[in-house]
């Protein structure tokens, strides 16, 4: 048994290692930090491996204590703002939008841009991201709406630059 399930765990990580890492590094925007969370996650995600009992449910559960770490980090200390850092390598033809969307995406507050980065890098839907994120769906839908009418905002040159409401 203790085999199979190691095999299991071991499978699971391969496959969702580089999601996690992305969703790491747009948290926290540091490549040390990033990588840490999700050694944290993994160590975690070990512990209760026994307890999940859908394993398709995996990649919800383990984003959703990838959150959960993030959080206790800032709890445990307050790190330095990060500095822009390396751009992630982009498939787009014009980098600049990519910088601008990057930017733009940085200036949200983190309780619009989380449920915006679980729709749009990992395809959740609003009942998926109510349950990582332990908020309501229609909060989620809320948030989800704020932030790409901030991002507009922040994006188009002609809209009123508005000052981003602050999240719950």
């Amino acid at each position: 048994m203790f085999g199979s399930k190691r095999a299991s765990f071991e499978t699971m990580v391969r496959a969702l290692a580089p999601d996690l890492y992305r969703f790491a590094y747009w948290l926290c925007r540091d490549r040390t930090t990033a990588e840490d969370l999700v050694q944290e996650t993994y160590r975690r995600a070990w512990q209760s491996w026994p307890s999940l009992r859908d394993e398709r449910a995996a990649k919800a559960w383990l984003l959703t204590v990838l959150r959960r770490e993030h959080a206790r980090l800032y709890a445990r200390t307050r790190p330095e703002p990060a500095l822009p850092g390396e751009i992630e390598q982009v498939a787009l033809d014009d980098i600049t939008s990519a910088v601008e969307m990057r930017d733009a995406l940085a200036k949200l507050p983190a309780g619009y841009r989380e449920p915006l980065l679980l729709q749009v890098l990992f395809g959740f839907g609003a009942a998926e991201i109510a349950q990582t994120m332990a908020i309501s769906e229609a909060a989620v839908l809320t948030r989800l709406s704020r932030a790409r009418q901030t991002l507009r905002r922040l994006l188009d040159p002609v809209l009123p630059a508005a000052k981003p409401k602050a999240a719950p």
